[in-house]
């Protein structure tokens, strides 16, 4: 029997590219093809002109449950492998981040260890009210992988991720939301068509000024204040130059929405 597609990927007419982990029967958990064809994607995501904005989620019940502790990880099946400090999901994360368009977690299930880092990864995180979060990684004696220990003490602070990564606890939508971990959490029975709605509003915004605003917001940590400052006035220069900005301008004077196309 062949195996399903590890992801199925649907782009609509208005830019909202939509990447479904497809391995529902093991609540989306990490296998080596499903590792492999995330980052892929993501590339092409990031090159087509056509995307504004990426969706991942889930297929099924889960987002993503980690690790699938049924196949063998693959960490170091290669000499090329063992060399490679981002092999497995640490690609995940690279190919996130360097989309310099808006990701949004769609968390429709569970998100467990590597499943939670691709979620905190993304620059927007939505939660499905029945789903939970969690680290997990000492629940079964490992430490964590996948962006986990950068981007939780940054999201929550060192305290709170801690607790977090130390206890392997699960966090309920409720307690995400209220500590900052995601932006919205909607009822399961409205889920999809919320983040729809959230994710075309989003494609209908300028995509130069999103992109460099991406860029921006990420390099910040590592930035001194004058550097950043410089920073954002070479990319405001940019926008300034661009058709988008003049758009904008005349769709005030207009009293209308603008109508953004990139340019």
């Amino acid at each position: 029997m062949t195996d399903p597609a590890p992801l199925l990927i649907a782009t609509s007419p208005d830019g909202v590219c939509t990447v479904t982990l497809n391995r529902p029967a093991r609540l989306n958990a990490v296998n080596p093809s499903l590792a492999e064809a995330l980052p892929r994607a993501m590339h092409e995501a990031a090159a087509d002109d056509a995307v504004r904005v990426v969706v991942i989620t889930g297929a099924g019940r889960g987002f993503c449950a980690g690790l699938d502790l049924s196949e063998p990880a693959g960490l170091g099946s290669t000499r090329a492998a063992t060399l490679d400090p981002y092999h497995w999901v640490g690609r995940w994360v690279h190919g996130v981040v360097a989309c310099e368009k808006p990701v949004i977690a769609a968390i429709n299930g569970a998100a467990a260890g590597a499943g939670f880092g691709l979620a905190l990864a993304c620059d927007l995180r939505l939660m499905a009210a029945s789903a939970v979060c969690t680290a997990g990684y000492v629940r079964r004696g490992l430490s964590p992988d996948a962006g986990v220990s950068w981007f939780l003490p940054r999201l929550v602070g060192q305290a709170r991720a801690m607790d977090l990564a130390l206890t392997g606890r699960d966090i309920t939508a409720e307690e995400a939301e209220r500590v900052g971990l995601v932006s919205a959490v909607y009822a399961d029975d409205v889920f999809t068509s919320r983040v729809a709605t959230f994710a075309a509003t989003l494609a209908a915004g300028p995509p130069l000024a999103m992109a460099l605003t991406k860029r921006l917001m990420l390099g910040s940590s590592e930035a001194s204040l004058d550097a950043q400052l410089r920073e954002e006035l070479t990319h405001i220069k940019t926008c300034f130059a661009s058709a988008d900005v003049r758009e904008a301008m005349a769709a005030f004077r207009e009293k209308r929405a603008p109508v953004f196309r990139g340019g």
